[in-house]
This record gives structure tokens, sequence and C-alpha cells, in this order.
């Protein structure tokens, strides 16, 4: 909790920085979010319906997943109710601000450039990016990755893991990386030849080769690009809610609920000590 609180100072500190984006009790220094959730009775879950298995849509239609399983058992310790509304994952940050959601909640990872923009809880679940290439391929390591075609997430933090590996990414060169809106047409142009590799969350790949019967397709390099930790995101203003979220969220964790999700989604114990 010491790390969440120092957020929370830093976001009262900080709150005029979203002039304008902010909902009007914010303007006058007093925070009401909690309140204004509780009275509306429920929170607008923002997230990309294709990212597989924290949120996405079903066969049936149905926006399921880990991070909505937990969203929901998290929503009902506070006695209310979740929206869930996809939108498009690049312009996440301006569906915060201008209200159309309320929390970003969909393998949405922690970095020091969101803090800038985002008020998060504390982090719930740790994962990392992994290279991936088709079966049979001569990349065995990220060395191999010099002058090769990589694709990736445009908005996620793919890219900024990328960066962060500087000889990897300088070595691939800013020209051979391509920028697609969603995880699944990443993976597309491996499969269909365009690019040689693909920077992924290792959550979401490893899952959706399962569950489509592609692990014979693919290969994911034993080498991980930093770990990362998913947090949920709101308005830097909304102290109030998202300490009451923050609260709920390490209640699910604590009792057991976080680890029977887990055992659903992901068939092992993520929060086994």
């Amino acid at each position: 909790m010491k790390k969440f609180l120092a957020l929370l100072m830093a976001a009262v500190l900080g709150v005029g920085a979203l002039a304008g984006c902010a909902s009007e009790p914010a303007a006058t220094g007093e925070d009401t979010s909690l309140e204004d959730i509780k009275a509306k009775g429920y929170f607008v879950l923002g997230l990309d319906a294709t990212f597989a298995p924290m949120g996405f849509t079903d066969e049936n239609g149905n926006i399921v997943g880990f991070d909505i399983d937990f969203a929901k058992a998290a929503a009902e310790k506070l006695g209310v109710d979740v929206k869930l509304q996809p939108i498009d994952w690049d312009a996440k940050s301006m569906e915060l601000s201008s209200g159309n959601i309320d929390v970003i909640w969909n393998g949405f990872s922690i970095t020091e450039e969101r803090k800038k923009e985002v008020l998060f809880t504390d982090a719930y679940l740790t994962t990392g990016q992994v290279v991936v290439v088709p079966a049979g391929s001569d990349i065995k390591a990220k060395a191999d990755l010099a002058g090769k075609k990589v694709a990736l997430q445009d908005g996620s933090t793919s890219e900024d893991a990328l960066k962060a590996d500087t000889a990897t990414y300088e070595s691939i060169g800013e020209e051979n990386i391509s920028k697609f809106k969603e995880n699944t047409l990443v993976l597309m142009e491996v499969e269909a030849g365009r690019a040689d590799a693909a920077v992924i969350d290792e959550i979401f790949v490893r899952y959706y080769l399962a569950k489509e019967g592609m692990t014979d397709k693919f290969t994911v390099l034993d080498e991980q690009l930093d770990p990362e930790d998913y947090g949920v995101g709101g308005r830097l203003s909304d102290v109030s809610f998202m300490t009451a979220l923050n609260d709920a969220i390490n209640e699910c964790i604590e009792d057991g609920t976080a680890s029977a999700i887990s055992n659903e989604w992901f068939g092992s114990d993520k929060y086994a000590k």
C-alpha cells in the first residue's frame, strides 16, 4: 500500500494537470468520485475486446476474461456493477480523461510515462513481453532479430519493452517495425510471412495460441523482455474511487477470490505464495 499511497499523494498535488477533462468536483477541489460511482451504481470499464484471456469477445458475442471476472468481483465488494465498454486501445487515455470510461482494466501495464496521466492501483498481476516467430524460424534469440521485420500492437507496452532493450531495438531498426491495432492482427502478419517476428504480451499469446490450436505454427522464444505489472488505471482526480477500488482488489487477492479466477482462466494460481 505504500506505493499506492505515494501515488495518491502525487495525484492530489497534480489534479490540475487534467484541467478541462476532469469532473466538476475536481475543479472545486472536492473529490466526489466514489460517491458518484455509488450513486449511478456502476463504473465503466474500458477494454480492448480482443485481448484474450484478459478481456475479449467470445463466440457468443459476450465479453469475458480474467480481468472481467476480477472486475466484477471487486465491484461486488464496492456494492456496484460493471459496465463494459470496448474502446480503441490507442485512444484509451482520451476515453478515460473525457469521461467515456471510468477505468482502464485490460492487461494495462504500469509505466512511469502512463503515471503522468493515469492513477494506478497496486499491481495485481505480473507478466512480460515475448518474441514470437513462425515454427521452424532461424530466429532463436533476440540477437537474431537484427534487420528483421517485427510486428507489434500500436499503443501497447510491446514497443516500450522493445525500446527499453536498446541493443535489440537498434539492431532491428525503426523502419522494420510495423504496428497494428490488435494483437490478433500482429500474429496474422507473422503467419502470413509479412513479418519475421512479433513482440507481444506473454499471457495473451500463450492463451491465444493454445485456444486456437496454433501452438504448432509459432514458437515463443525463451528470452523474455522486461517483466511488467498490470494495474487498473483511473483519472488522476478520482482519488476516493481509486482508493476504494484498490482496497477491493487487494481484498480479492487476500481472500482467495483472485486465485479462483486465476485457476479458471490460466489453469494455475498466479497468486500462490
